[in-house]
């Protein structure tokens, strides 16, 4: 990668894929359907009957990439697991993943599959991706044999963001400011907690999801949305982390309701506020975008729904 930082520009692609029905609402296209899209070869039947399908567990920092998604002369996530894959095993393959990440967005448990004709192991996939993906800012944290009936995106049942702000402090942080929102004002956590609550459940999230948003239909059940305060950390200033948890979400709908939060938080909008302009069913009601640097895909499941642990023990 350049020393130089890519343009920072959204992916075409959104921050979490529509769940159920609504996923394949949205979905345009097929396996090999995507392969032909990306000019890459499709994987045709003959060849599915030889490969051996691998789900990846991937951890990375999104802060020089210019999303999870390939494009022509950027740096990317995709791009560069794919091209660590060929170099290991001399494939063209694509990498599917259960949510495309923006530009700037971060993952801890990223989730997507591969099918490869060579025969190999479990520990082979992981530690050769990983050597071919030095020195970037990637790593697979396991890879295991999957069903090829498995799919990252369409088999997943349910999802974990943290969104992180640092705030209360006038000086900007010299370490970690690529995986925060640093925000200098002290924000009110129980008004903003308040104000969230009416976020939650079964609603229209319009106001809340990005204009350019492709999925067929603004209804999400949204399971948690939380503020917590993280008093873990050395560093100095306070350290907030919104957990939203849901089978899936808009494009930009997390960033969204955080720049729409830290208003509350700021004493700018009260808690009631929030619900008012989630009922308006207009983008323009709500507050601005968060920056992508706090967000942080934590976790995707594959089970049956399950709500995670309080606080910071949800990243384990």
């Amino acid at each position: 990668m350049n020393e130089d930082k890519p343009p920072v520009i959204d992916a075409d692609a959104v921050e979490m894929t529509a769940d159920g029905t609504a996923v394949k609402q949205d979905s345009t296209a097929s396996t090999d359907a995507e392969a032909s899209k990306d000019n890459l070869p499709a994987v045709t039947e003959a060849r599915a009957a030889r490969t051996q399908r691998w789900k990846l567990t991937i951890e990375y920092d999104g802060t020089d990439f210019a999303g999870w998604q390939r494009q022509n002369n950027l740096p990317t996530v995709q791009g560069s697991i794919e091209d660590a894959i060929y170099k290991f095993t001399g494939e063209r393959v694509t990498v599917h993943a259960a949510g495309r990440t923006d530009a700037g967005v971060h993952a801890l448990g990223q989730v997507a599959h591969i099918d490869l004709l060579r025969k190999t192991d479990e520990k082979t996939v992981r530690d050769a991706i990983n050597f071919h993906l030095r020195p970037l800012p990637v790593s697979v944290i396991s890879a295991e044999a999957a069903s090829s009936d498995f799919h990252a995106r369409f088999s997943a049942t349910w999802r974990v963001y943290a969104y992180r702000i640092l705030c209360n402090r006038r000086a900007a942080p010299a370490i970690g400011g690529d995986n925060v929102w640093y925000h200098p004002l002290d924000l009110d956590l129980a008004a903003m907690n308040k104000a969230a609550s009416y976020l939650t459940g079964t609603h229209d999230f319009t106001t809340f999801r990005a204009t350019g948003c492709q999925a067929k239909s603004p209804i999400r059940t949204l399971e948690r949305l939380e503020f917590i305060e993280d008093k873990t950390s050395p560093q100095q200033g306070r350290h907030l982390v919104l957990w939203a948890e849901a089978r899936s979400f808009l494009h930009h709908q997390i960033r969204n309701f955080v720049g729409t939060l830290a208003l509350v938080g700021e004493g700018k909008w009260q808690p009631e506020d929030v619900r008012v302009a989630l009922e308006a069913l207009d983008r323009t009601k709500g507050g601005l975008m968060a920056p992508a640097s706090g967000l942080h895909l934590v976790r995707v499941d594959y089970t049956p729904r399950a709500i995670f642990q309080q606080g910071l023990d949800s990243m384990i």
